[in-house]
Formats: structure tokens, sequence, C-alpha cells
């Protein structure tokens, strides 16, 4: 399944700036911050299986899982955009809860405590792949059990790394965070603009305005 994103469709000027635009991932949320470019864009999921490798560390883990999403997109006409986001509690990853009790236990686990979120991007172009990672570190609050059975009542957990959306419900929970906020909800964008740069291009289309109120 594809998807092509409609913003600055008719401007010229993006189409001689980049090449056709690849974002591989179903990542509502990513999907959302590359718009902000305002360049067109299409969605092609990249199917891997991103089990964690036996001893593998949480920043070899999405460096790897980000590469190999871009490189397993098939176009090399295309520039591929990837990424991968893990929530790193003193080295432990927490993925995606399996259900509401995987949730629960990740959310107590953060509860008042300080972690790391760690994206690892990766952007293909004509076989040549320019990659990174990006860490952040989030601080919880102290999470009563009524919290958190109110949060996963809301939903929001699952799908998420870490059992929880910064940009969402989740943020209540969130006392501060250090480092880039695009980079705890899945896409980099400072990164990844220069990321784009190293094989010559720039994701400049028609800006994209913002709500402020």
């Amino acid at each position: 399944m594809s998807w092509r994103c409609p913003v600055a469709e008719s401007s010229s000027d993006v189409a001689q700036s980049v090449p056709n635009v690849v974002l591989a991932s179903a990542s509502p949320r990513r999907r959302e911050l590359l718009a902000h470019f305002g360049v067109p864009f299409a969605v092609e999921p990249a199917d891997l299986d991103e089990s964690v490798l036996p001893g593998e560390e949480p920043v070899p883990y999405v460096h790897r899982l980000a590469i190999a999403k871009a490189s397993a997109i098939g176009r090399p006409d295309a520039l591929v955009i990837a990424a991968d986001t893990t929530v790193d509690l003193d080295g432990e990853i927490l993925v995606k809860p399996e259900d509401a009790a995987d949730a629960a236990r990740m959310l107590r686990t953060l509860s008042g405590r300080s972690h790391a979120v760690h994206t690892g991007l990766a952007v293909a172009f004509n076989g040549a792949v320019e990659a990174a990672v990006v860490t952040s570190v989030v601080t919880f609050r102290e999470l009563s059990d009524a919290d958190i059975a109110w949060y996963i009542a809301g939903g929001e957990p699952f799908g998420k790394a870490g059992a929880y959306a910064v940009q969402g419900v989740g943020a209540l929970f969130v006392d501060s965070v250090q480092g880039s906020v695009t980079n705890i909800i899945g896409l980099p964008l400072a990164t990844l603009d220069a990321l784009v740069a190293r094989h010559g291009f720039a994701l400049r289309g028609s800006p994209v305005r913002g709500a402020h109120g």
C-alpha cells in the first residue's frame, strides 16, 4: 500500500530541488513531520523483522534497522527516508507493548525516572546510504496506578515504543525533555535535513504554515 502527500504537489521548484521522495514507514507521526518540509512524498513501508538481536544494545539496534529499512525499498531513483525509534531505560530496550499489562509494566518502570529515546535515521539514494542516531532524554513525573490505568484505557500506549506518545496525551506525564522533540516523536527533522544535504539535495518545498495561539 502506498500513500502520497498532497502538500506542494503543484510546485515546480520542488520537483527541481529533490528527486522522488519515499518515506519507508507507515507511522502517521513521521508522515506529519515530513510534511513540514512542504515536498511531495510517497509512503512505502518497509516490511522487516524488527526483533532485537541477542546482546544488541539500543543505539546499534535503531541504527541497524534504519539502514535496513532504507535499503529494503528498491527505488534507486528516489530519496528514501527510513527511521526506527526506541526507548532506552538503563540499557533495556522498551519496544511496543504487547498488551495492556505490558504497557502498564513499562509505564511503571518509567515513572519518576529519566530515559533515553534513540532514533536511527537513514537516507538512501542511488545505492548510497547516509545514517545517524539521535538521542533525547525524557524525564517522567511520578505516575499513580490511576494515571496508568486511565492512560491505557484511552488506547494511546499501543503501537508506541515505551508505551507513550509525547505528542499526545502522554505529554501530561513528561516533566522535562533534553534534546530534539521531533526525535522523540520519531523523525528528528534537523538531522534529516543534514543527511539529505549529504546527498546533495535540499528538502525545501512550499512553507507549511503552523498554528499559533
